[in-house]
């Protein structure tokens, strides 16, 4: 099996937040804010694109408990402190995986191979119903989104 990537990454998950950030700006981005974790930790970069004269919200979350939960079967003889590095580890490897993620993206999207919405449609997010688009098609079931 192949190794997971940046699994063993040891840049900062606010430094991977502060390139997003950054890359997210260049490219548009407005209002970027961080929305946070009851312990305090960032779980998603939300902003707002203007796309087509329409201004559109997008949450961008880095989903660090699913990173430690395949890192931590990955261990074979776990203790207390292999447990904390996990837990450190995942948060570094799940923002940088997005950082490198929203970087690819940003390059497809210069190169003229996809467009902005394109990207991001997944990650579009209904302020009333709370959830991205992809939740709302998860919830409905993916069957009714697709053409009869």
């Amino acid at each position: 099996m192949m190794a997971l990537k940046n699994y063993t990454s040891q840049v900062s998950a606010s430094r991977s937040i502060s390139l997003i950030e950054d890359k997210l700006a260049h490219h548009g981005a407005r209002q970027i804010l961080k929305e946070y974790t009851a312990d305090g930790r960032v779980a998603c970069i939300a902003f707002i694109m203007h796309i087509n004269g329409i201004e559109l919200p997008f949450h961008l979350p880095a989903r660090i408990e699913a990173c430690e939960k395949v890192l931590k079967a990955k261990v074979r003889r776990p203790n207390k402190a292999t447990y904390k590095r996990i837990h450190d580890q995942a948060e570094r490897t799940a923002w940088k995986i997005l950082a490198d993620w929203v970087d690819a993206q940003m390059a497809m999207i210069e190169l003229a191979q996809v467009d902005v919405l394109e990207v991001f449609l997944p990650y579009l997010f209904d302020r009333a119903k709370r959830q991205t688009f992809y939740q709302a098609l998860q919830t409905q079931g993916f069957q009714k989104a697709l053409p009869a």
